[in-house]
């Protein structure tokens, strides 16, 4: 974790990343500026929460993010990503008293982020009606990545969620050969890695993938899309 960047950095990134940074008066401007920081995270870093706490609303210049939900026992689900261009209200929770559940940041890669105070955010939503639609439009479009992820939880068997983020991840990185352990993808799903192992080694016995050490390559992409209708 590293902090870098100027006052007028920061200014020019933020209004960049910011979509109502136009709608703002000039002091609002001035108050946010004041209480952002440029900071850098070397992948795998924990971000915000996960015993780190409320750092603020997240914007992502370059990288990208985990949003996670770890339990009492320590088992994680992948909740949704953050990619560049993108923030993420719904895990600075300090500033949405109606969030009674936590959710936690990793960094998935390498990441250069603009992080505001979240209790300054709070205050220019309450200010401004721009800044107050879009914390609650992103909030509303995060809470449906969730809603998502509880209902494959719910009502779909492993061999479909396993197969729905194997496909997931090769459409994001546009590689069919995956760079992740048993361990890490149990995390993301918020499954026992040894119900993955056996999910996988079935997938590979059955010729859909192959396995190496730290990897998964996809072999029949239309049969794994198969399993997840």
């Amino acid at each position: 974790m590293m902090a870098m960047g100027t006052m007028s950095d920061i200014e020019r990134n933020l209004g960049e990343l910011v979509p109502f940074w136009g709608r703002l008066h000039q002091d609002q401007r001035a108050f946010l500026v004041q209480r952002s920081r440029r900071m850098q995270f070397d992948a795998g870093s924990h971000v915000q929460g996960a015993g780190v706490g409320c750092a603020g609303v997240v914007f992502v210049r370059r990288g990208r993010l985990r949003a996670f939900m770890l339990s009492d026992q320590g088992r994680e689900i992948t909740l949704f990503h953050v990619r560049p261009g993108e923030c993420c209200v719904l895990a600075a929770s300090c500033i949405l008293p109606m969030i009674t559940f936590d959710i936690a940041l990793d960094a998935a890669e390498d990441s250069d982020l603009v992080i505001v105070d979240s209790q300054a955010f709070g205050t220019v939503s309450q200010e401004n009606i721009h800044a107050e639609a879009f914390t609650y439009r992103q909030a509303t479009e995060r809470f449906s990545d969730c809603m998502w992820v509880m209902q494959q939880v719910l009502f779909m068997g492993l061999d479909a969620r396993l197969a729905i983020w194997l496909l997931d991840e090769v459409a994001r990185s546009g590689s069919r050969t995956i760079h992740a352990t048993h361990d890490e993808i149990a995390r993301h799903l918020g499954s026992a890695r040894e119900a993955v192992s056996r999910m996988l080694k079935y997938f590979a016995r059955e010729g859909l993938v192959e396995l190496s050490r730290g990897s998964v390559e996809l072999i029949d992409v239309n049969r794994l899309r198969r399993l997840t209708a």
